[in-house]
C-alpha cells in the first residue's frame, strides 16, 4: 500500500500512516557569491559554487558536502583538490579542468568545468527531497529511542527492494534523491514492525507517522498472583505456531510485542511453565507465569 504526500501541510491517515509533506525548511540568506572572496595569487581562479533544488531553483541552505576534483582525464582515481560544507563556498583553483561534486544526504550532482582567468560561478540543481519519520501506538507518540527505521529503493522482483540507510532514528532528517522508498519502522526489538512505501518530492520534506499495534510487556513467573518475580528465570516468546519471538532472561524482562496471541514458556530451577497470553494494541502490562509446585 502506498501514499504520497501531495501537497503542503496534508494531513493523511490510512492503514497506520499519517503523512505531511512541507517544503524544505530554509535557514537565514546565504551570502552572496560575490562576499567575502579569497585574496587571489597572481594565476590563480576563484569558483563560487550553490546548489539549488531541481525544478524549483530553491536555493539549498544546509546539509551539502562539496568536493572539487582534478579531472584527469582517464580513468585513474581522480584526486581531491578541494573541500566545502558551505552553502556557497568560493574556492581558489590554479587554471585546469576539475569535477565539481555536491552531496545532500544520498543525493548528488556533479559538473565538469574548466577555469582558466577570473571568477567562475557555478550553480549544481540536486532533484532531492527528505523523509523525516515518526511511530505511535494507539494515537500516543513512541519515544524515538524505541523506534528505527529502514529505507528501501524497491526493485523488481523485490518484494522491499534495495537498503539505503538501516537504522535511522525518529525525527532524522533523511535526504534522498527524489522518488518513491519502501520505509520499514520497528518498535523495540522484535516483532512489532510497519512497512509503507513514502514518495520523495524535490525540495520538500515527506513527513509520516507510522502507526504500529503493538504493546510492552513485563514477563514474570512468580509463586502467586501479584508476587515477587523469580530472578534468573528464561524466557521464551513463541508464536501458536512454535516459532520463537523472543528470548530473555531475568527477572521481570520487558518485550515490545506486536498485537496478537503468543505462548510463553519460563524455565527456572530445571522446572518448565508455560501460558498462553494475547497482545493488545497500545495495553502495556504484566504476563504473569504462576509456579505451580
Amino acid at each position: 500500500m502506498s501514499l504520497f504526500a501531495k501537497q503542503p501541510f496534508t494531513v493523511l491517515g490510512l492503514f497506520g500512516l499519517i503523512v505531511a509533506s512541507p517544503a524544505l525548511a530554509q535557514s537565514p540568506a546565504v551570502p552572496s557569491m560575490s562576499q567575502n572572496l579569497p585574496a587571489l595569487s597572481v594565476g590563480q581562479v576563484v569558483l563560487n559554487a550553490g546548489a539549488t533544488f531541481a525544478g524549483s531553483n530553491e536555493p539549498i541552505r544546509s546539509g551539502l558536502v562539496w568536493r572539487i576534483f582534478e579531472d584527469r582525464g582517464d580513468a585513474s582515481q581522480p584526486n581531491i583538490v578541494a573541500r566545502s560544507t558551505s552553502p556557497a563556498p568560493s574556492f581558489t583553483l590554479s587554471p585546469g579542468n576539475y569535477i565539481v561534486h555536491v552531496a545532500y544526504g544520498f543525493a548528488s550532482a556533479s559538473k565538469r568545468i574548466s577555469v582558466q582567468r577570473g571568477n567562475l560561478n557555478e550553480r549544481l540543481a540536486i532533484n532531492a527531497g527528505a523523509l523525516q519519520l515518526k511511530g505511535a501506538v494507539s494515537g500516543s507518540p513512541i519515544p524515538a529511542n524505541r523506534l528505527t527505521f529502514s529505507v528501501y529503493v524497491p526493485e523488481a522482483q523485490n518484494s522491499e527492494g534495495r537498503l539505503v540507510i538501516a537504522d535511522a532514528k525518529a525525527n532524522d532528517m533523511i535526504r534522498l534523491p527524489e522518488g518513491t522508498y519502501h520505509v520499514v519502522s520497528t518498535y523495540g526489538d522484535a516483532n512489532a514492525i510497519m512497512r509503507s512505501d513514502l514518495k520523495v518530492e524535490s525540495g520538500r520534506v515527506t513527513e509520516a507517522t507510522l502507526n504500529h499495534r503493538a504493546a510492552t510487556v513485563t514477563l514474570k513467573l512468580v509463586g502467586s498472583a501479584g508476587g515477587e518475580a523469580f530472578a534468573g528465570t528464561a524466557f521464551s516468546v513463541l508464536t501458536p505456531g512454535g516459532d520463537v519471538i523472543r528470548e530473555a532472561i531475568g527477572a521481570f524482562p520487558s518485550v515490545t510485542l506486536a498485537e496478537g496471541e503468543y505462548v510463553l514458556i519460563a524455565r527456572h530451577e530445571g522446572k518448565v511453565y508455560t501460558r498462553e497470553f494475547k497482545v493488545e494494541s497500545g495495553l502495556d502490562r504484566d504476563i504473569e507465569i504462576i509456579a505451580t509446585p
